[in-house]
């Protein structure tokens, strides 16, 4: 048989057959990923990539998936979570960086990637373009604006310095300020560089904006957020976009002394004031304490001599005012003249009213006789004895007033309600009132019947014709028509 023939017969089989002597098996999808891996990680273990970053995404496991890519290629990237704490910037889109790594397939997709375990900028170019972007990005938010700016304290009492403990900044800053005006200082000790640098130094200015004076600690009225000079890549973490927030929202007012007076970073942006360095920090938050002195002494001078010059034109105006005023004994002459007429007159006007009160003591004494003294006293003794009170005239009077109280009880007692209920008669009451006619009583449907030893409630109408409400109270015959009438009447002339 033909080769030909053999290849056409192979093609055509419906159903698969292993012949002997065959050295190409066939594989599993996943046995070929597999030797597809190994493959790639054995020949590509490890590999530096420079590409610009795009499609940037952080899972809220902390892994960080990305794309490099430059104008010809696309290669896929993910970074795990070690590797992510450990970076020293904040990867963004369109950055240019170089990642180091190894190469790996994604079985589940058929596509291959980079996991990526250290990642750098490209070079100082690719670090000042992520600083635009990042600066670009925080200014459109207004963080950067002059209205957040907040005034500095002309004299903080506490001031709160953000910095490296062990670094010659915070030496710098105590000596300058117990050479200007010594004050108190609370140092957060931080790290200004490298790795959680940036997350440090957000959480004291939080820590320090946080506190409310309450605890061990006084709350700052300042704060310095302070590191020497170096490289940008030595002051990146004050560029990081955690630390100008936490700056810009800081509610103490702060002031940022990174670096020398030709560096620059975010954080000045977003501070209420930037000093070029942080002794210059320590110069702009207090005030030079001799001067302070000087002025006030210069102030006690001046307000001295404004008392004093006051005080010397008040005088002179009293003097003036003094000298066109009158003096007393002219103020008072004419009183003393008048006080002298008048205590002539009094003496004068004594004398006379006592001559005149001696003349009328005299013509009264004179009219004044016994014989018509004792006179009086007899004819009101005998207007006494007129008046004196006689037994028979009370005791008449006594026994008119007995007859009459007798005639009213009587009369009284013949009016009580009550009095016809022991001769037998009951009095019909509903609903509190008497009841004085048979329409009355049927309009109520129930009375009650108040005898002499107590009450009977009784029904009027349908439910009294009933036999268990009709009950025999005697076996005598009824009375005569006419005699229920005149009881009736008489009854009624009672209660009427």
């Amino acid at each position: 048989m033909s080769p030909e023939f053999d290849a056409y017969d192979n093609m055509g089989r419906l159903l698969a057959e292993e012949r002997a002597g065959d050295n190409a098996p066939p594989l599993s999808v996943s046995e070929l990923s597999g030797l597809l891996k190994r493959t790639v990680e054995d020949r590509f273990g490890h590999v530096r990539l420079r590409g610009e970053i795009s499609g940037f995404k952080r899972a809220a496991s902390g892994h960080l998936y990305l794309a490099l890519k430059d104008e010809n290629a696309v290669l896929d990237g993910v970074m795990w979570k070690g590797g992510a704490q450990r970076l020293a910037f904040s990867p963004q889109d369109g950055v240019e960086v170089i990642a180091t790594g190894k190469l790996t397939t994604y079985p589940g997709r058929s596509k291959y990637q980079i996991v990526i375990e250290k990642m750098e900028l490209a070079g100082e170019g690719a670090l000042m373009a992520l600083l635009e972007k990042l600066k670009a990005k925080l200014a459109g938010e207004g963080l950067f604006a002059a209205e957040r700016k907040k005034p500095l304290p002309f004299l903080p009492r506490t001031i709160g310095v953000v910095t490296s403990p062990t670094g010659a900044v915070i030496r710098d800053i105590l000596h300058r300020l117990a050479d200007r005006c010594p004050t108190h200082v609370l140092v957060w000790p931080v790290l200004v560089q490298g790795q959680g640098a940036a997350e440090q130094v957000a959480r004291a200015v939080r820590g320090f904006s946080a506190m409310d004076g309450s605890g061990q600690f006084p709350r700052p009225d300042l704060v310095i957020v302070a590191r020497g000079g170096g490289s940008i890549e030595d002051l990146w973490s004050f560029n990081e976009e955690i630390v100008v927030r936490a700056v810009a929202d800081c509610t103490i007012p702060i002031i940022s002394a990174v670096g020398h007076e030709t560096d620059t970073t975010l954080c000045d942006y977003a501070a209420d004031r930037r000093a070029p360095t942080p002794t210059a920090a320590a110069e702009m938050a207090v005030p030079v304490r001799a001067e302070l002195l000087a002025g006030l002494n210069e102030m006690g001078l001046r307000a001295g001599r404004a008392v004093r010059r006051g005080a010397g034109q008040a005088r002179e105006r009293l003097e003036m005012q003094a000298r066109l005023m009158p003096t007393p004994d002219t103020l008072l002459a004419p009183q003393r003249q008048r006080l002298d007429q008048l205590s002539d007159g009094l003496v004068s006007g004594l004398r006379h009213r006592l001559a005149d009160a001696r003349a009328h003591l005299g013509q009264a004494g004179g009219a004044l006789r016994p014989a018509l003294l004792q006179h009086y006293v007899v004819r009101a003794g005998e207007r006494l004895g007129r008046l004196q009170l006689r037994p028979g005239y009370l005791q008449r009077a006594l026994s008119d007033h007995i007859v009459a109280f007798d005639r009213v009880s009587r009369h009284f007692a013949s009016l009580d309600p009550d009095r016809p209920l022991q001769k037998g008669y009951a009095r019909v009451m509903a609903q509190g009132r008497l009841v004085q006619s048979v329409a009355a009583a049927q309009a109520a449907g129930a009375v009650t019947l108040h005898f002499k030893d107590g009450t009977v409630d009784a029904a009027i109408g349908d439910a009294a014709l009933e036999p268990k409400a009709m009950p025999v109270l005697s076996s005598s015959p009824r009375p005569a028509r006419k005699a229920r009438e005149a009881d009736d009447k008489q009854q009624q002339d009672l209660f009427s």
